[in-house]
């Protein structure tokens, strides 16, 4: 089976071919980055909220939870005393702890650093 030439673009075509409707990611032919509609920011922006949000909550959690007696005073390590007597350990709430830095420090600097591209 032959192909018509008149149908196929050529591959060195400079030509930019019109978005099929319904394609939210019409390539702009001057940058060739997708082009987002307007709904599409507001989920960015959203997802960028709920991130920090959620970072910093667990990070505070993480922060502070270790060093009360929930952290080893809680039915699931009752039964297991060898296992409370490990998460009871200056080790084990250190590391809980600067995970929770860790994980605070990610959101806050995803915060500061989010921006829009301008297409």
């Amino acid at each position: 089976m032959t192909a018509d030439p008149k149908t196929i673009p050529l591959a060195n075509s400079q030509e930019h071919q019109p978005a099929v409707p319904g394609d939210h990611f019409a390539m702009n032919p001057v940058t060739e980055r997708p082009k987002f509609g307007g709904g599409h920011i507001w989920i960015w922006r959203l997802r960028a909220l709920l991130f920090v949000t959620v970072c910093a909550t667990c990070g505070v959690l993480l922060l502070i939870l270790p060093w009360t007696p929930r952290w080893t005073d809680n039915p699931l390590l009752l039964s297991f005393p060898s296992l409370r007597q490990l998460v009871a350990s200056g080790f084990a709430r250190g590391l809980s702890s600067g995970l929770g830095l860790l994980d605070l420090w990610l959101g806050f600097w995803e915060a500061i650093h989010y921006h829009e591209s301008s297409i």
